[in-house]
């Protein structure tokens, strides 16, 4: 499921990541990359900093916690820190997959969801959309600053070339304690339900058959 997350952080927070990075510094993104990534691969990483990123990771943390779509539509059980990347001209990420297992200095866990989030307006650059095979077909997305983009860490992916300004992200992977996508996206449509009904026909039998079923299959896919 490739799902679109409108206005996870709003223009303040915007403000502030940008005010946090202004002066940071940017190394080669191949040196984040697996080998069949890193061929692939042309894009420039914020250097890691501790003080500098525990910043951003409040934000964007915080962000998530609160966020309804973001918890019914990837269900996190870990959540790496996030990666700030750049696209300047001519950069670009050909198509691949991402790394199966993360997690380099704290403990190790598997990806199931990848998430980007955009911080600079799509006005500001040309090119530089996130390509996304799904069973529809390739899926193209540049969506507003502070808007954010979840897809299965399976998926084949890829940053088109950016022509013109830079292309500013956020990423982020998350172990799911539902691990099959295809369950993922049963639940997330099944809680879209259960809380239309829990508004407006709170006591209902039918109601309660759903909400019921609801929890049932998460403690029944849970992979915990």
């Amino acid at each position: 499921m490739l799902l679109t997350i409108p206005a996870l952080l709003n223009s303040a927070q915007i403000a502030k990541i940008h005010e946090i990075i202004a002066d940071a510094s940017f190394v080669d993104g191949k040196l984040t990359a697996g080998f069949a990534a890193g061929r692939v691969k042309h894009n420039e990483e914020m250097r890691s900093e501790p003080e500098r990123m525990q910043r951003l990771i409040r934000i964007i943390m915080a962000s998530l916690g609160h966020h309804e779509t973001f918890r019914f539509g990837v269900l996190p059980h870990r959540v790496a820190d996030p990666i700030v990347a750049r696209y300047t001209r001519g950069m670009a990420y050909g198509e691949h997959v991402d790394d199966p297992v993360m997690g380099t200095t704290g403990p190790r866990f598997r990806s199931d969801v990848s998430m980007t989030i955009f911080l600079n307006e799509p006005a500001s650059y040309d090119g530089g959309e996130l390509s996304i095979r799904t069973p529809f077909g390739e899926q193209r997305v540049k969506p507003a600053a502070g808007d954010a983009v979840v897809y299965p860490s399976s998926s084949l992916h890829r940053v088109l070339e950016v022509t013109r300004g830079e292309r500013l992200v956020a990423l982020t992977w998350i172990q799911s304690y539902v691990r099959d996508p295809a369950r993922r996206e049963l639940l997330y449509e099944l809680n879209l339900a259960r809380e239309r009904l829990l508004k407006t026909a709170p006591q209902e039998d039918s109601t309660a058959y759903v909400d019921r079923s609801y929890a049932n299959l998460v403690r029944m896919w849970s992979d915990l």
